[in-house]
């Protein structure tokens, strides 16, 4: 006896190109598009933290050259009221600064404003207050 259901069965002796494994050449390019998109991603987030750390940079040190100039304000014998200008150097930089001595609304009170700036802009202010005239 015959058993028809092999028979009916093609045979698969040689397979054809769709039934190969492996990628089609669609699916590799959606896959490297993929890619790509995330390795642009990447890339700009690793520049963008680079940005930052040079902004940090920046305000740190124009934080302690502020500090600086309010500390010499504050130990300075006397301190006319009016506006002063300068650049200090530090780490390899020059830092400009402005300080602006004013009366404050207390009577008796001065009051000190620092700011340093770089050439991105100004990077750091101090508010101080000192008894006037001392």
């Amino acid at each position: 006896m015959v058993d028809r259901t092999q028979a009916a069965r093609p045979c698969r002796a040689r397979s054809s190109a769709h039934e190969r494994p492996g990628f089609t050449l669609i699916e590799m390019l959606v896959a490297l598009a993929v890619f790509s998109l995330a390795a642009m991603a990447l890339l700009n987030l690793s520049g963008e933290s680079t940005r930052s750390a040079v902004r940090v940079e920046a305000r740190t040190l124009g934080g302690v050259v502020a500090e600086n100039i309010a500390a010499e304000a504050m130990i300075a014998p006397s301190l006319p009221v009016g506006q002063v200008e300068g650049e200090t150097r530090m780490a390899n930089r020059v830092w400009r600064w402005r300080r602006v001595v004013s009366g404050a609304e207390a009577p008796g009170v001065g009051r000190i404003d620092v700011r340093v700036f770089t050439d991105e802009g100004q990077v750091a202010d101090r508010v101080l207050f000192r008894a006037a005239g001392a």
